[in-house]
């Protein structure tokens, strides 16, 4: 078609990864596939990056792990990929920070600027002027699942500036299930509907629930957990003797990073 031009698009995945499973790595084909079959897409890379310990949620074990076992899960691919950069961070980083992040990195990466100082300087300007120049450049887009969408309405969980900053300045990717409503708690939300046209529903119609939760039962129980996870993070979790039911109580006692704001 005259005059079409294709977005490159990077997927940014965040999340405990607490392991990460095949449905993670799913998603990330699945939200390809509807992308670029509306023709006006092109997906560049994906991105997974694991939380790190600071943020307190119950069962979480140590990044170090789940950062390698991520790293096993995405050898396979030839365009997923794993980012350490939250992980490593001392504290809590709201997932509107780490987009930021990512989308900062990228603008550096595309102007490819030698000059440390000038990138400093330019950086705030250029992130503002290609906000909204998808068109000709690269767009940033936050791949989820329907209950981090619908975590976005839990009172204190996220900041509306966040929420508006994600989905109203880069887009959100959605793969929902056959028990979840998105298109409903769309509309229940003004913030949401205001940027609807920016949210991209992917429905699974294979259904495949694997819960991260129900994984972690599993190997609790010394259950096999075979085809839910790559071989090469099974190896590594009966390696390290990973997830006990001393491990599960981990935080349990402690309030969710967002929720001490």
């Amino acid at each position: 078609m005259e005059g079409h031009s294709i977005t490159k698009v990077v997927l940014l995945a965040c999340g405990s990864f607490n392991p990460i499973t095949n449905m993670h790595m799913r998603m990330f084909e699945l939200a390809r596939d509807h992308l670029e079959d509306t023709g006006q897409y092109k997906v560049v890379r994906g991105i997974i990056s694991p939380v790190g310990d600071a943020y307190k949620k119950k069962g979480l074990i140590e990044a170090c792990h789940r950062l390698e076992m991520t790293r096993l899960a995405t050898e396979s691919s030839d365009w997923v990929m794993v980012d350490s950069w939250e992980s490593l961070q001392p504290e809590w980083v709201e997932t509107a920070k780490v987009v930021r992040h990512h989308y900062e990195e990228l603008l550096e990466a595309e102007q490819n600027f030698d000059d440390v100082d000038t990138i400093k300087y330019a950086k705030k300007r250029r992130i503002e002027e290609n906000y909204h120049k998808h068109r000709d450049g690269l767009q940033l887009m936050l791949l989820c699942g329907a209950d981090v969408l619908e975590s976005f309405g839990i009172p204190n969980m996220w900041k509306q500036e966040d929420i508006a900053e994600i989905v109203g300045r880069h887009g959100l990717v959605c793969i929902t299930r056959s028990n979840s409503d998105p298109y409903k708690f769309i509309h229940q939300s003004d913030l949401l509907w205001k940027y609807r046209k920016n949210i991209h529903i992917v429905r699974e119609w294979v259904t495949n629930d694997i819960s991260a939760t129900h994984v972690r039962r599993s190997l609790r129980r010394g259950q096999s957990v075979r085809y839910l996870l790559p071989d090469s993070v099974i190896h590594y979790i009966k390696e390290h003797d990973l997830y006990s039911s001393e491990s599960e109580q981990k935080n349990a006692d402690v309030v969710l990073a967002p929720l001490q704001r």
